[in-house]
């Protein structure tokens, strides 16, 4: 995994470059590499940080140069071995056994042609000499982040957005929309950027530019398509866990140590089981928390569980508990973070990685995206529940909604999650399908919303609402746990999951790997029907059935595990007073883009018991700590 920049046609683009390809050293610190080309007025430069994972001498090193053809690249080719089987059959003669490579003769071969057949994750930048023309290319699923800022003919890219916000600085504001849409989610969704004038370049679309300005932009795989072929074909033959072992085994390519993430949870340990079949003893890592903390989050025993699946599979594990001084962490993480992200699992992920880092592990799979394709969340299981409990009278649901008001969500010594459960879940339950999907993940309704945020945003916030309502609504699945799954699978994964994971890993100069964000993973999930995912009060029902091929009884059908931390406990007791000081002394207050009375109503209903507001807190201050580290850096604020 690695760090890539450019420019093309751009002012001074050497000097930016070498700026946008310094600021990714945490991404690559085992080298870096230029390259430049200079025809007429036609001027490209591409930078890279190399993190050796494959092919770890000089024959791997980037750029990659040969025969015309410049590359820089970021990513993993899972299925590398078998395309440089079928090149070499072509004739090609390869230096060296980097994918980097592989990929180099896949599109002197087939062009554009050959991303379909790419199996990973990847985001790259390739110049023909010969015809002066960039082309930008990110994966199908949007594992690997890939910014492009465009001014006129010019384009400048980089694989963090934080490179371009220090390149750009001042010539760069932040985009208040994409607040609003950060405070709605607690992150900011692929469509948007949180600065102006920048972009995502979205999965499965390459870009191309000429030197005579023409600009080509094409989608080359849509999961939306995806999902309503194998949708429309059904299960057939498919064997689930034939499918899951596959890319699990062709996840653990590379010529470093490789490692886990383990939490004791279905996801985690079922990959941890396929993969100690190929790497026994590989090391495994997974988070605990302050026993104070766990009881009055009242969180289940992941550790437990986590040590069972480390003795049985032969696992080295190793153990490391989180304190509430992650306080010290929120600038770092925010920094890293790029954009404002409010879930804590992004420290749970820097820490661990970190922590393999340290021990000289480099790479470590992750069971993410299961819960988004096989509908492993709670949220799955509650939509479903809301369309029964609409059947019930109207004044039986005014009662309960009246009595479970009433209820606290904490005292002073402990946390009551079903009463938190209850009442996130009365908060959708009478309204419309998509609307109630939204309510059931996202921070705010409307009128929350509209009465958090400065008046003046109002049309913001429709705008956000709206585009949720599109992009739910984009799709021909007439099954409603699969609508779920793909709107999951298109916002709520790329954007917030596989955002957090690539930059908190990164961060720590470490690769994660995600079997189940696979191609041909996403292909089987969407062939499963809804009823064969939750069934009753089970979810991942067929995920579950498959893993039972490996893995006991007792940790299929387990509890259901948080990759979280326990926000209540940290609010109410060590990180109150910074809560309080954003509430009171915040610039995003003293701006005017937050109402003061609305923030401290939020930390009124949590600090009484009332309601539980730990994670629009936690995100208020993230969103604070990126919000001053943006402009400290010289982005200028709407």
């Amino acid at each position: 995994m690695c760090g890539i920049a450019g420019t093309y046609h751009w002012l001074d683009g050497g000097a930016l470059t070498d700026r946008l390809t310094a600021a990714l050293a945490h991404r690559g610190p085992d080298a870096s590499g230029r390259y430049t080309h200079r025809a007429g007025d036609s001027e490209v430069h591409l930078g890279h940080r190399r993190l050796s994972i494959i092919d770890l001498s000089e024959t791997g090193a980037q750029p990659m140069v040969a025969d015309g053809l410049a590359l820089t690249y970021n990513g993993e080719l899972y299925n590398a071995p078998q395309l440089r089987a079928e090149l070499v059959a072509a004739g090609v003669r390869f230096r060296g056994s980097s994918d980097t490579e592989v990929l180099l003769q896949a599109w002197r071969r087939w062009g554009p042609g050959c991303l379909p057949r790419l199996r990973g994750m990847f985001a790259f930048a390739l110049f023909d000499e010969r015809t002066g023309e960039l082309v930008l290319a990110r994966d199908q699923l949007g594992i690997k982040p890939l910014f492009v800022a465009r001014r006129g003919r010019g384009l400048a890219f980089a694989s963090e957005l934080k490179a371009l916000a220090d390149g750009l600085g001042t010539t760069l504001d932040i985009d208040d929309a994409a607040l609003v849409a950060s405070l709605l989610y607690y992150w900011v969704p692929e469509g948007r950027c949180v600065y102006r004038g920048v972009e995502k370049l979205p999965p499965g679309t390459w870009l191309s530019l000429r030197p005579d300005g023409r600009v080509e932009r094409r989608r080359y795989w849509s999961i939306r398509e995806v999902a309503e072929r194998a949708a429309a074909q059904g299960l057939g033959d498919t064997d689930l866990h034939a499918v899951v072992a596959e890319s699990t085994r062709r996840h653990l390519l590379a010529d470093v140590p490789v490692g886990m993430f383990l939490s004791g949870g279905l996801d985690s340990s079922y990959l941890t089981a396929l993969a100690a079949r190929h790497r026994p003893g590989l090391p495994a890592y997974t988070i605990g928390f302050r026993p104070q903390d766990a009881r009055f989050e009242a969180m289940p025993d992941d550790l437990r569980y986590a040590r069972r699946v480390a003795r049985r599979y032969g696992v080295d594990l190793r153990e490391i508990e989180i304190a509430p001084d992650v306080g010290d962490l929120l600038e770092r993480l925010t920094y890293h973070l790029d954009e404002p992200i409010g879930d804590p699992a992004a420290i749970n992920t820097f820490l661990i990685c970190s922590a393999a880092r340290a021990a000289g592990v480099t790479v470590l799979l992750s069971g993410m995206g299961a819960d988004e394709l096989f509908a492993g969340y709670r949220k799955h299981r509650a939509n479903l529940l809301a369309r029964r409990y609409q059947a019930l009278p109207r004044p039986v649901r005014r009662g309960l909604r009246a009595g479970v008001d009433r209820l606290p969500v904490a005292t002073a010594r402990r946390g009551y999650r079903s009463v938190r459960f209850a009442k996130r879940f009365l908060s959708f339950a009478d309204l419309p399908e998509q609307v109630a999907f939204r309510r059931s993940y996202t921070m705010y309704d409307r009128t929350e919303l509209l009465d958090l945020v400065n008046p003046d945003l109002a049309g913001a916030v429709e705008d956000v609402l709206a585009e949720h309502a599109a992009v739910y609504a984009d799709t021909a699945l007439d099954d409603v746990v699969n609508r779920m799954c793909l709107a999951d699978a298109r916002m709520f994964l790329p954007g917030l999951n596989l955002a957090y994971t690539d930059r908190a890993s990164m961060a720590a100069s470490t690769e994660v790997r995600v079997p189940f964000v696979d191609v041909d993973v996403v292909e089987a999930a969407f062939r499963i029907p809804g009823n064969r995912k939750i069934s009753g009060r089970q979810g991942k029902v067929a995920l579950k059935q498959a893993a039972l091929a490996v893995l006991p009884h007792e940790i299929v059908y387990r509890p259901k595990g948080l990759f979280s931390a326990p926000l209540r406990a940290w609010m109410s007791r060590d990180l109150a007073p910074l809560v309080h000081a954003v509430a009171n002394e915040g610039v995003l207050v003293s701006s005017g883009f937050l109402r003061r009375d609305a923030v401290a109503r939020l930390i009124d209903e949590d600090a009484s018991g009332r309601e539980d507001r730990s994670k629009h807190l936690w995100h208020l201050l993230t969103l604070e700590y990126w919000y001053r580290g943006a402009t400290a850096r010289g982005v200028l604020a709407a």
